[in-house]
């Protein structure tokens, strides 16, 4: 999949003008099916604050973006794109399942189906009434 260099950028301008000590230190953008950019930073806190990626699911809506097709995180202090931890690459899944997210591959960058990164993963919808 062609990688989303533009959001990869919306990200780093983010993450180097947002970044405040230990609470934001990382940042995501998204890209919304109507092609707007959202972007969000994570909330640290020893509670477990939200990572970047869920902080941008909760702006686009909020925007009224409720369709995401690709989404990165990128780490502050030029740290550069970072893959999603396991709860959010869950989330992404339940929410987005078709969405897109942009890792590092062994220093090369590449747009990869959620379903990809979480293989025989738990599927929500399949569990409800």
């Amino acid at each position: 999949m062609t990688v989303d260099h533009e959001l990869i950028r919306a990200a780093e301008r983010v993450a180097a003008g947002c970044s405040r000590g230990d609470e934001h230190t990382v940042a995501a953008a998204a890209r919304a099916r109507d092609g707007r950019i959202v972007t969000a930073m994570n909330v640290h806190h020893f509670t477990g604050g939200p990572c970047a990626e869920l902080a941008v699911i909760g702006a686009a809506a909020a925007q009224g973006a409720h369709r995401l097709d690709m989404i990165v995180a990128v780490g502050d202090g030029g740290r550069g794109v970072m893959s999603p931890c396991g709860r959010c690459r869950q989330v992404l899944l339940d929410y987005f399942p078709s969405i897109l997210v942009i890792v590092d591959m062994g220093g090369v960058l590449r747009a990869e189906p959620v379903a990809e990164l979480l293989p025989a993963a738990y599927i929500w919808s399949d569990h409800q009434a």
